[in-house]
């Protein structure tokens, strides 16, 4: 009976055991087999792998390379990397024995009886400790830092993904702006035009004066919107500049003022893989794990604990008798067994099991949530594209009708009312169909961002060597 008892106990010291079995995370609702917008999610789409060269502008290529190794939220996504790649460092050196020495050189004088007491001492010692994993708490809790740095991982992904659609976002509506600067460039011109030839009319006599003031309200009204489209093109560079990293500042002169055409719809898939391609849905996966890993510490530590210290050395002591010289050692062991702590260790597992709830009720909510952002994007991508071609048509209805219109009253046949009303509607709708074309390339940003991808991790590799070549 004792020979059992001791292999057990040898068994249970050399591999540990578990007492919890790991949860198994399921969706709360199963993926369809494709998305909604059967027409949208084709397989003929773009890859979203560095999806932004897809619009071949070599300075936009040219502003995110400057944001991979210059962005600022980056620069503090990977300190943050690396705290929590300390923590599990520390975490982990639970599970392996310790080991430290010690030295003492000290001289000593004491009254006696006779004479006083004078002696040296030296003494040199190594100590050992090492805490038996018998239930598997600490493996529990090195797993659970683990799952952590790599949910971390997944968090610096996640923010690659997110600045890259932002700076593309922020491009193009830097170029939107120049491009209703130019827009309202031409319509001033154009209003400055029809106004001189009212104002011909007028002074002839052939057109009230009624007419000249309507002419000059246009034409004012113009001239206001200008500024409020230099202005947020300002700030629109200016966030470009803080984003990688540069003092706020403007473009040059010569910067892109056309709208690029948008290109092909990304390559959507099917729902079920959206869930490996994103990577904030890993690291909530990730961290679902490393709270039922929690969940299996906290039961651990309802266990007794074995520890074990250890400790050598050897003593020269020189005092007046003589010499005293020799080794030492000794070994202990030390059984921890929890009896009564008021239900503390309790009531700390039911907390880990209801964070461990929370969290796989999280990524439930987070991959809903992942889904509807595709749908979305897939939508808008559509509907967006709908609305430019009806504005684009409509554009060129209005343009015609301020030709004819314009023709009409200067031949005197109409008065200047359709003329005004052509000019505000041709202004307007070219303003609409330049938002509505910068806002198809933001859906096609959405859609690329929400799919997620791959290229991420080789960004963050490469940003991870260079902080490490730094501190080389």
């Amino acid at each position: 009976m004792m020979i059992r008892l001791v292999t057990l106990l040898i068994i249970l010291l050399v591999t540990g055991c578990s007492l919890h079995e790991p949860t198994k995370v399921e969706l709360s609702v199963d993926p369809p087999p494709e998305y909604l917008e059967n027409q949208a999610a084709d397989e003929s789409g773009l890859s979203v792998e560095q999806w932004w060269q897809v619009f071949n502008d070599e300075q936009l290529n040219l502003l995110m390379t400057e944001l991979f190794d210059q962005n600022l939220e980056l620069t503090q996504a990977i300190a943050r990397l690396e705290q929590v790649e300390a923590v599990f460092k520390i975490t982990q050196s639970a599970q392996s024995p310790t080991l430290s020495g010690g030295a003492n050189l000290g001289r000593s004088q004491q009254p006696g009886v006779v004479d006083d007491f004078i002696g040296n001492n030296q003494q040199l010692s190594l100590a050992a400790g090492y805490e038996v994993d018998l239930w598997g708490k600490l493996a529990s809790q090195s797993q659970a830092a683990e799952l952590e740095l790599t949910a971390s991982r997944q968090d610096v992904q996640t923010l690659y993904l997110g600045l890259s659609a932002r700076l593309t976002d922020l491009y193009f509506l830097a170029v939107e702006q120049r491009a209703q600067l130019a827009l309202t460039e031409r319509s001033i011109l154009s209003f400055a035009d029809t106004a001189s030839r009212v104002e011909n009319r007028y002074n002839l006599g052939l057109v009230p004066a009624v007419d000249m003031y309507q002419a000059r309200v246009n034409l004012s009204g113009a001239k206001a919107a200008r500024y409020l489209f230099e202005a947020a093109l300002a700030e629109v560079e200016h966030a470009i500049a803080v984003l990688v990293g540069r003092y706020p500042e403007r473009s040059p002169d010569d910067s892109l003022q056309k709208l690029p055409d948008p290109p092909d719809l990304f390559e959507a898939g099917i729902p079920a893989d959206l869930i490996s391609q994103r990577p904030d849905l890993v690291a909530a996966l990730r961290r679902v794990e490393a709270a039922d890993a929690r969940v299996a510490a906290a039961i651990a530590d309802r266990f007794p604990s074995i520890s074990l210290s250890g400790g050598y050395g050897s003593l020269r002591q020189d005092v007046t008798a003589g010499l005293i010289k020799g080794e030492f050692w000794s070994l202990l062991g030390n059984l921890a067994l929890p009896i009564v702590d008021g239900g503390r260790r309790r009531a700390e597992v039911e907390r880990k099991e209801a964070l461990l709830r929370e969290a796989i009720a999280g990524y439930q909510q987070k991959v809903l949530s992942a889904f509807q952002e595709v749908e979305d994007a897939l939508v808008n991508n559509v509907a967006t594209q709908q609305r430019v071609d009806y504005l684009a048509e409509t554009a060129m209805a209005t343009q015609a009708t301020l030709r004819l219109t314009t023709e009409r009253y200067l031949a005197g046949i109409t008065d200047y009312l359709p003329v005004l009303t052509a000019q505000r509607t041709f202004f307007d709708v070219n303003s609409r169909l330049l938002s509505a074309q910068r806002q198809l390339l933001a859906d096609r940003i959405s859609l690329a961002r929400s799919l997620g991808g791959s290229w991420m991790q080789n960004k963050m590799n490469a940003r991870l060597q260079i902080e490490e070549d730094k501190k080389q």
